[in-house]
C-alpha cells in the first residue's frame, strides 16, 4: 500500500492531503483502519475481504466477531470513530440496537460486526468465497 501525507501526524500513515485540506482515504486504507479498530476492541477472527472483483457493492468487506451485544457495540463505536477521524462518514449503520449483526456502510468499505452465533449461522466469508482474503500481515498494526 503506497500512501503518504503532507501532515506530520496522519492516523497510522493512511491519510492523504487534498486541495481542500480534508483527509482523503482510499478504500484499502479505510478497510485496514476498520480492521484494526475491530482488533482494538478484541474482536474475534477479524477478516478483510477484497470483494472489488466479485461485486459492485464495495471494494472491501471487514468482518469481525464478538461475544456479546456490548462487545458488538464497542467494536462498532471504535470503527465509526476511527473512520470519522480519517474523514469517512458512514452512509448508514444498521442493527446497532439489537447488536447481533451490525452493518456499517462507508461506501467502498462495508463492515460487518456479528455475535459469534450469527457469524457461524450466516457464514459471510463462505458466501463471498470468490473474494480475496487479505493476509492479516498486510493490515494488522502492532
Amino acid at each position: 500500500m503506497e500512501v503518504g501525507t503532507n501532515k506530520e501526524s496522519d492516523l497510522a500513515g493512511v491519510l492523504l492531503s487534498s486541495s481542500t485540506d480534508t483527509p482523503v482515504v482510499d478504500s484499502q486504507a479505510a478497510a485496514y483502519l476498520a480492521a484494526n479498530a475491530c482488533e482494538s476492541k478484541k474482536a474475534k477472527s477479524t477478516t478483510v475481504l477484497d470483494v472489488s472483483k466479485v461485486t459492485l457493492l464495495a471494494d472491501y468487506f471487514v468482518i469481525a466477531g464478538a461475544e456479546s451485544a456490548a462487545q458488538v457495540r464497542a467494536i462498532v463505536d471504535a470503527v465509526d470513530d476511527t473512520l470519522r477521524q480519517a474523514g469517512f462518514k458512514p452512509k448508514s449503520i444498521e442493527g446497532k440496537t439489537e447488536a447481533r449483526w451490525v452493518l456499517l456502510d462507508f461506501g467502498h468499505v462495508i463492515v460487518h460486526v456479528l455475535q459469534e452465533k450469527e457469524r457461524n449461522y450466516y457464514k459471510i466469508e463462505q458466501f463471498w468465497n470468490h473474494a480475496l482474503i487479505v493476509d492479516r500481515e498486510e493490515w494488522v498494526q502492532e
